[in-house]
């Protein structure tokens, strides 16, 4: 249990610069919307995934980030994937994509095609269900180099800079990683073994070298940021190990940092608190052994309400923007 006690936060100082997450960290994003709000003072989301026989994770993330709260969501998919991934919401927008043979994205060389794809957008997420076809990783690597907003990376879109990670810098536009221990160990060189016995320290040094904010997940998921702070988040359990559960984080981080790029190091805090929280809500319904990564989504908005205690009225995140207008 983790309890305030009247102490003021700054007389709060770690050492160790290690952080634990709670609501409080959250309530700077806690703002009721506007009444004249419209879906463009929320962002636009693109997750850009997906590829034969993984067309879900693209699409889940999609949804998990309509779910916390983007105004517009995009996803951006081979052409033969796209109708299993609009299948899946109508809400969900999509846009076809270049392919191999294999059904992967293919759109590396062509850099009017990627321009076309990032234009208006305010968040990218590359990663669920991508593949590690080289056209693939060839897209992912354009993708990152070219974009000048938020890019979230996830799953094969690490794996894509394995023994690449020096292509990796958050001072060219923010950047946050999600690995999970194995991903984390591709990126690194090192064992799954090495980088569970010290996964403070390794995420510390990887988000301090490359200038980005690492959330290296697993029991006690970690976000470190760029100044080499920390995070422990308390929430969670294993009921979210499911295949697809990181698909949903990576959603709603996108979905998080639409509405608040100007506290974004805030809203990767507040996704993985949520992500975790809804987790727990959903085992507490379903149990142990039956939760699937659709069920932490349907978990997200009592996730959310449970996490705010400012105001009685339904919040949600919103732009920086928007709170100029008030």
């Amino acid at each position: 249990m983790v309890a305030q006690i009247g102490s003021p936060r700054n007389a709060i100082q770690s050492k160790l610069k290690l952080e634990v997450i709670t609501k409080n960290d959250l309530h700077t994003l806690w703002v009721p919307r506007p009444w004249d709000a419209h879906k463009g003072l929320f962002g636009h989301v693109l997750v850009m995934g997906g590829s034969t026989g993984k067309g879900g994770a693209a699409a889940m993330a999609g949804i998990a980030a309509m779910r916390v709260g983007a105004g517009l969501t995009t996803a951006a998919t081979p052409k033969s994937v796209l109708p299993t991934v609009a299948g899946f919401a109508p809400e969900l927008m999509t846009v076809p994509l270049p392919e191999n043979e294999a059904g992967a994205i293919a759109i590396s060389s062509q850099e009017s095609a990627i321009k076309k794809i990032l234009a208006g957008k305010t968040v990218v997420a590359i990663g669920p269900g991508i593949s590690r076809a080289p056209e693939a990783e060839q897209s992912v690597h354009a993708i990152v180099a070219h974009a000048k907003v938020p890019v979230v990376i996830d799953a094969d879109g690490l794996n894509a800079f394995e023994g690449k990670a020096n292509l990796l810098n958050g001072k060219q536009r923010p950047l946050v990683l999600t690995p999970h221990p194995k991903e984390m160990a591709r990126l690194t060189g090192l064992s799954v073994d090495e980088i569970e016995s010290n996964r403070a320290e390794i995420a510390r040094k990887f988000a301090t070298e490359h200038r980005l904010i690492l959330v290296l997940k697993g029991h006690r998921t970690l976000v470190a940021d760029p100044e080499g702070t920390v995070w422990v988040n308390m929430t969670g359990n294993p009921a979210m190990a499911k295949g697809g559960s990181g698909d949903v984080l990576t959603g709603m981080v996108a979905g998080f940092i639409a509405q608040s790029p100007d506290h974004l190091f805030n809203a990767v805090l507040a996704a993985v608190h949520i992500h975790g929280l809804s987790g727990d809500l959903a085992a507490t319904s379903l149990g142990e052994r039956s939760v699937l990564a659709e069920d932490i989504i349907q978990q997200i908005p009592h996730a959310i309400q449970a996490s705010d205690q400012l105001t009685n009225r339904p919040v949600s995140l919103t732009l920086g923007r928007a709170r100029k207008r008030q």
